[in-house]
């Protein structure tokens, strides 16, 4: 079994957001795979189940806003007892360029309240994460930033980042080996 968390705050005010990469990452692989979410209060989430290769596949959109995904994600852990080994967080990297596509077998949240939460609920730093980067304006407050929208000349390379996510989920669901997963689409 695995578990695909998109990261983001819910709500039509933050859609298409910044801090929303992980909820549009997962919202157009829901939409390539005719996927579709339903909200599940108990597990703090809008989630989607599907199987394969005799497996099951959970996405899910935590509806706990971003600083608090951790609720979600160790709801949705342990109803479903998924080792930390099968579990990828997608989220928005402030410290990368816009469009940048970095995949960790763990680590730090590198200052993302999403995945500091995550780590806090589940204890350890050691889970898969796809991070997409949003670059950083230095003339922004950080949080307007990242509750921004991008930028017209951005749009462009922030899709193509999605559809890349996307590519990277469906390896990672056919049990491909994250590092050659991380070899074949981290960009510098």
């Amino acid at each position: 079994m695995k578990l695909i968390v998109g990261l983001g705050n819910v709500g039509n005010v933050y859609e298409n957001t910044r801090h929303n990469l992980g909820f549009m990452c997962v919202d157009y692989f829901a939409r390539k795979h005719n996927l579709l979410f339903k909200e599940d209060k108990k597990l703090k989430c809008l989630i989607t189940t599907f199987n394969a290769n005799s497996e099951k596949i959970i996405i899910i959109k935590p509806t706990t806003y971003m600083n608090l995904s951790g609720e979600a994600v160790l709801a949705v852990k342990n109803f479903y007892k998924i080792s930390i080994l099968d579990i990828l967080i997608i989220c928005d990297d402030l410290d990368s360029h816009v469009g940048r596509v970095r995949l960790r077998q763990n680590g730090s949240s590198g200052g993302h309240n999403g995945l500091k939460n995550i780590i806090l609920h589940l204890g350890t730093e050691e889970f898969k994460r796809v991070k997409i980067g949003i670059g950083r304006d230095p003339l922004i407050n950080t949080a307007d930033y990242v509750l921004g929208h991008f930028k017209t000349e951005d749009k462009a390379i922030v899709e193509e980042a999605i559809v890349d996510v996307c590519a990277i989920l469906d390896e990672f669901i056919e049990d491909e080996p994250f590092y050659k997963i991380a070899s074949k689409y981290s960009k510098k």
